[in-house]
């Protein structure tokens, strides 16, 4: 599908991070990795569903979403490609180092390893006596943090009053022609 969207030109749309698991456990992250990154081979233009799917799309789940957001950014990253500018080919601080050397102190390094890679900002990546020190936190229970945080400092964008005052007397309207319930 993504070969002919590019032949003739049009955009193209695929599915994103379906899973089978019920818990944003290994299962769920295995499948959502795999479905993401078959998207993005094919040179998708639009990922939809990308984030929060468990249960095949039938169940949505905020630390779920967090973390496919968060492999997101590692796709994002992917997509960029290789550069092979001067930079990148780093052949000046292959000459600085010299065989036997280390690249730690180069200035090539300095300048650049704070960027060069991807780097999740859910994940734990100290080490285990300091992890274990804070609790040993799964990648579940940290995503589970995040979420508390996002809430916590959302702010909700502006919304013009009579905008508002319209979308309430839409709601209460559909509200009053359903029933309560459906037994």
């Amino acid at each position: 599908a993504g070969q002919l969207a590019r032949r003739l030109g049009v955009p193209y749309r695929s599915a994103g991070s379906f899973c089978g698991s019920k818990l944003p456990d290994a299962q769920a992250a295995y499948e959502t990795s795999n479905s993401l990154n078959m998207g993005l081979l094919s040179g998708v233009n639009f990922m939809l569903h990308s984030c929060g799917w468990l249960e095949g799309g039938l169940v949505a789940d905020f630390e779920k979403f967090v973390l496919d957001a968060d492999q997101l950014g590692t796709l994002h990253h992917l997509a960029k490609g290789v550069e092979i500018d001067e930079n990148a080919q780093a052949m000046d601080a292959i000459r600085e180092v010299g065989p036997g050397g280390h690249y730690l102190g180069c200035a090539h390094t300095q300048a650049n390893f704070k960027t060069a890679f991807w780097r999740s900002d859910v994940f734990d990546y100290k080490p285990f006596e300091t992890w274990e020190e804070e609790g040993g936190r799964d990648s579940q229970t940290l995503a589970t943090g995040r979420v508390a945080k996002l809430i916590e400092t959302y702010v909700a964008p502006p919304l013009d009053p009579e905008i508002r005052a319209k979308l309430e007397a839409y709601v209460a309207e559909k509200k009053a022609a359903e029933p309560d319930s459906f037994m």
